[in-house]
Order: C-alpha cells, then structure tokens, then sequence
C-alpha cells in the first residue's frame, strides 16, 4: 500500500474516534439528564459549551499546524480530548459537567484543520475529493458507531463506562501517529521516489499564518464562514439533541435509539457520494461548478428535509426524514474544507480553522437556541423548522464563493514567509 493511503487511514481512524466520542454524550444524553436532574435548557448548554471551546481555539489549533506541522499538534489534540473524555464519565453535577465539556472542546479544537494539513501535503490535488469524502464518511461511520456500542455498554455498565473505555482508544491512536506519521512525504522513511512525484512539492510551512489583515477584506472569505456556520447550526443538531428529539418528541425507548446510528449510515454514503462526484465535476466543469454545485445541492436538500420532518408526525417517518437531511449536510461536507485549501493554498490550517470556528459557533448556536425555543414553546418541532431555514441561507452563500478566487495573492504569501 502507497505511503499516502496509510496516512489516509490513520485520518480516517482518527476522524471515527473523533465522532465516537462526541456523539458519545448525545447517546448517553437521556441517562446523563436524569441523573443530574436537569432540563432542556440546561442540556442546550451542555452541548453547545463544547463548541464554544472548539470554536475559540481553532485559529490556534489551525496556526500551530501550518506552522509545526500534523504530526505534534494531533497527537497533543487526541491526548488532551482523551483525558477529558474521561473526566466526563467521572462528572457528578452540572457545573463540573459544563467545565469538563468546555474543556474537551478547546481541547479537540483543531483536529480537523491538521487533517487538512496532512491531506495537502500527503495528497496531490486530483485525490483531495475523494480524501475529503471517506474523511468526512469516517466521521458519520464513529457517528453511526456510537450507539451500537454506547447503548450496550451503558445498559450493562452504566454511562460512565462508555466515556472511559473511548478514551483508552484515542490515547493507543495517539502513540501510533506520533511514532510512525511524518509531516512531509519526503521525510517518511521507505516512501519510494515514484510516489513522491506522484504527490507532488508539498506546501512549505509559514510562521505568521494567515495575513488576516488581507483577508478579511475579502468577499469571498466571509461567504465561506457563513456558509460554515450554518452548515455546523445544521449538523450539530444530530451530535447534540438527536437522541433527546425521538425520546421527547417521537416516543423512541432506549432501544429504539439503536435506530438513531441509521442517519450516520445515510451520512457516510453521501460524503464519499461527494468526493466522486467533486472529481468527476473537477475534470468535466472546472474548480467553481465541482465545489458548488456539489455544496449547494447538498444543504438545500437538508433544509428542505427538514421542514418535511417538522410536519410529520409519524414516528418511522421522522427517522427516514432525518436520515435524509443528514445525507444532504454530508453531501456538502467535503466540499468545505476542500474549499479552504482552494482559497489558502500556502495556509491550509490557518484557513480551516477560521471555517471551523464559524461551524462551531453555529454548532454552538444550535445547541443552545434548540434547547431554549423547545423550552420556551413546548415544542421540539419548531427549532427543527428554524435549523431548516439556517440549512436554506447556507445553499444560498454557496452562490456568492469562488474557490478559484485565492484570498492571499502571492506577493503577500511571500511576505508572510519572510
């Protein structure tokens, strides 16, 4: 097997593990609220504290990775989270469950962003499509992973057991990326000079990162963050409140919520659905038409599904609908940060991590607006409508974004080098 696919590989484990562990909470997010006694609003600040940690470190998280490279910063990331996965199983009131959470999402900030630095180094620009897209699939497969193992688990052991044994597994994943990765091709030991060629001059590092100065003031950078946003306001209902929908509003058991792995199961098809489909388009349209096409069909077809699920009131129904919505979230997934290293070819991480921080503050958004409108009018079938029209606005910004249009001409990529 060719050295890249091997780094292809551990991502793709790492991108599992990641979702395990996230998804993890929604899982257990009935037993957790009934062991500490609290309310919708409160478990709306529950997830959405993790995305206000991961959203406030992911510039950093994605700066360290330009400028240190993949292989330190990701190890550092999966040691932290891992530790307070753990500490999550050991929580006993909401104050410290806030804490802890709040402290896994700054820790984990910036997992993605070193992906994306790996891939651009480790890929050549023809493979990124398809790279993104069983990327973004492994995460849907530790989402749809999640409560086959975290229901088992909990009902013969208890919640808490589900965090730690999670952990345990991201710390070995941990100790093999940093023994065996490396952060450039040419450093890898045993690579052969065939493929070498075949990847490509990797990208070099940059010590400044992003000139933010410049862009900012691009038309196009803040398209791409608001289309992040609405994407994470989106997506982060599935990691957050899935569970607590179909037992509040839908009547699931606990073992029915067996059915809640079936929307990751219809996510990860569509991500690699995706990055064929970006490839395809990239040969026959061009850079523009693989990357928008793609992202504008795939939110547009989640906010319409979700209005669809809002009004139905059949039970198995909503569970089709919502696999449906998540497909379309998915289906536009690997566009997004393909999209950031189109526009910050010399800045992969630096840019990624800006869009995630936008995600995540939509996450964040989503997590605690769902909570208080359920709360407030008694209905959880009104923030499903308000997320299907925060889906709508994010197609709509795929209009106004040129993935041929780099944010940083290379006179200043040359500066920030210097």
């Amino acid at each position: 097997m060719k050295y890249r696919y091997r780094v292809g590989a551990l991502l793709l484990l790492l991108a599992v593990i990641t979702y395990l562990d996230r998804v993890c909470i929604s899982v257990a997010g009935p037993r957790m609220q009934e062991y500490l006694r609290i309310g919708p609003q409160q478990w709306g600040w529950v997830v959405g504290v993790f995305a206000i940690g991961y959203a406030l470190f992911e510039i950093p998280g994605g700066w360290m990775g330009d400028r240190f490279g993949p292989r330190i910063i990701l190890t550092r990331i999966v040691l932290w989270w891992s530790a307070f996965t753990a500490l999550t199983g050991a929580v006993s009131s909401y104050p410290l469950l806030l804490l802890t959470r709040l402290m896994f999402g700054a820790g984990e900030a910036g997992a993605f962003p070193n992906s994306c630095v790996a891939i651009s180094r480790w890929f050549p620009a023809g493979e990124r499509g398809r790279a993104f897209g069983f990327l973004s699939m492994a995460m849907q497969t530790g989402g749809a992973l999640s409560p086959l193992l975290v229901v088992p688990i909990q009902a013969h052991y208890g919640w808490r057991a589900s965090f730690y044994v999670f952990a345990l597994v991201g710390v070995a994943w941990a100790v093999v990326w940093f023994f065996w990765f490396r952060d450039a091709p040419i450093e890898k030991r045993g690579i052969s000079n065939s493929e070498l060629n075949e990847i490509g001059a990797a990208p070099e590092r940059h010590e400044h990162g992003l000139p933010w100065g410049v862009a900012v003031r691009s038309g196009n950078f803040w398209a791409i963050l608001l289309m992040g946003l609405s994407y994470g306001y989106g997506k982060y209902f599935f990691l957050g409140w899935l569970p607590t929908y179909l037992v509040r509003a839908r009547n699931f058991s606990e073992r029915d919520l067996l059915l809640s792995s079936l929307p990751f199961i219809f996510g990860a098809f569509a991500n690699v659905g995706s990055g064929v489909t970006c490839d395809f388009l990239l040969k026959r349209f061009g850079l523009k038409v693989a990357r928008c096409r793609v992202g504008i069909i795939g939110l547009a077809c989640g906010g319409l599904f979700a209005l669809l699920a809002a009004v139905t009131s059949s039970k198995y129904g909503t569970l089709l609908l919502f696999c449906l919505i998540f497909a379309g979230i998915c289906f536009d997934e690997p566009m997004n940060f393909l999209t950031c290293i189109d526009v910050a070819r010399k800045f992969p991480g630096s840019m990624a991590g800006a869009y995630n921080t936008a995600a995540y503050g939509g996450s964040f958004l989503s997590g605690v607006v769902f909570g208080y409108v359920a709360k407030i009018f008694d209905s959880y079938d009104l923030p499903l409508i308000l997320t299907a029209f925060v889906l709508g606005f994010g197609a709509l910004m795929w209009l106004k974004i040129d993935p041929t249009q780099e944010l940083i001409p290379e006179d200043h990529a040359l500066l920030a080098k210097a």
